[in-house]
């Protein structure tokens, strides 16, 4: 039984994403047109979600997981780093903040070679960035970097 608990509140979860989406006002049609209603994208993910957790349920109890050993200390650097990027994107930039944990979570799970480690925590945000603003024409919130590249 123990080893449904985590299933188990994520499919209470799911069925409460479902809930709360079908709470929501179907938009007109002349602004949705023949596409999927806003509402249908959250309840169709979370219908996948509970097939995965009927297939995880279904593997718990034909194959009981083994008692986990505790996590070292690279698991919790990279729980610190995930907190601080809450922090970073608020006060300094979000480019920073995702060039800044790339780089940290990369060296603290193994990579040596600290210049490879450097190229690419700036590269993904540098591309990221482009794609985003270049061709979905999406804006990202104001900070150090997008103020200097927005004007």
């Amino acid at each position: 039984m123990r080893p449904l608990i985590i299933p188990g509140i994520l499919a209470a979860f799911s069925v409460v994403v479902i809930y709360l989406a079908l709470q929501l006002k179907l938009s007109p049609p002349m602004i949705v047109g023949h596409s999927m209603q806003p509402r249908s994208f959250p309840i169709f993910l979370m219908v996948i979600n509970l097939i995965l957790i009927g297939i995880l349920a279904w593997e718990c109890m034909r194959n009981p997981p083994k008692p986990v050993e505790l996590e070292g200390i690279t698991t919790w650097v990279s729980i610190s780093v995930f907190a601080a990027f809450y922090f970073l994107t608020t006060y300094a930039d979000f480019f920073i903040a995702i060039a800044v944990v790339m780089f940290i979570l990369s060296t603290s799970w193994g990579e040596r070679r600290l210049h490879v480690a450097a190229l690419i925590s700036v590269t993904v945000p540098l591309t990221l960035f482009l794609l985003f603003d270049e061709v979905l024409k999406i804006r990202f919130p104001r900070g150090l970097i997008t103020n200097w590249y927005y004007g």
